[in-house]
């Protein structure tokens, strides 16, 4: 894959990302307690177009803000962690990439980068590439950059506490003993309430090492509940930036929750 400092997104260039790596002193963008994000009117932003104060969005006519949305994908960069359960966060949001004709040919603040939009409403998709347990250092300094609320920042990752193929998404949340969401926690002034969507893996079969069932590829019968599932994620996220948590996204925890349930 070619990277570029150029932008293709289908945004002006007066929006477009800068692909130099914030500078140190972005780092004290971080507010005290759990205040994260919060603007600034002389601050540099990912995106010019704003619309008026958040509020949560129930009814699905109704088009959610437009504030960016910071989406991150947890995994391990290299082809040595390709396919494997834990890179899943890095599938999904090829997956989204693919799905919204986003290019992921930017490289900032230790992450691949790509930008476009789910609708009218901007997004920022993230792939971290300092490998999973250091996640953080790549999506704390972007948020404080782009000064992204907490509300709006989406992290994607494997959870061995759910069912292969088991999605859930949620508000907010802990960080589940998943050492990649501990670090972005950390990052973010120890702050949790940021949407997460989990995606299941299943737990290691026997008394099989942890560490290596992680590393591990999926069986065929595996992946193809993985594959069904993603394609079920990405249609999930897409209602979410343009909609928010609304009764879309509870009907959706609901059927993921009993999809492989039989009477």
């Amino acid at each position: 894959m070619s990277l570029s400092t150029a932008n293709s997104s289908p945004f002006s260039a007066a929006v477009m990302l800068s692909a130099s790596s914030p500078p140190i002193t972005s780092l004290l963008l971080y507010p005290k307690a759990c205040k994260f994000g919060q603007s600034k009117s002389n601050s540099k932003r990912i995106f010019s177009l704003r619309a008026s104060s958040s509020l949560p969005v129930y009814d699905t006519k109704l088009k959610a803000e437009y504030t960016p949305w910071l989406i991150v994908g947890l995994g391990n960069p290299g082809t040595k962690y390709y396919g494997t359960r834990h890179n899943i966060g890095f599938e999904m949001i090829d997956h989204i990439a693919r799905t919204t004709d986003i290019s992921m040919n930017t490289v900032q603040s230790k992450g691949l980068v790509g930008i476009g939009a789910v609708g009218e409403v901007p997004i920022l998709l993230v792939k971290p590439q300092t490998y999973m347990n250091f996640s953080g250092e790549s999506v704390g300094p972007l948020a404080a950059y782009y000064q992204v609320p907490l509300r709006h920042i989406l992290m994607i990752y494997d959870d061995m506490g759910l069912p292969n193929g088991v999605l859930r998404l949620q508000p907010k949340g802990g960080h589940s003993h998943h050492n990649g969401l501990k670090n972005v926690i950390e990052h973010l002034n120890g702050c949790r309430s940021f949407p997460r969507l989990s995606i299941g893996i299943g737990n290691p079969p026997g008394s099989m090492d942890m560490k290596a069932f992680l590393l591990q590829k999926f069986s065929r019968s595996e992946r193809k509940q993985i594959d069904a599932g993603m394609e079920q994620g990405v249609d999930a996220v897409k209602t979410l930036v343009e909609y928010g948590f609304n009764d879309t996204i509870s009907r959706f925890n609901l059927g993921q929750k009993y999809k492989f349930h039989t009477i």
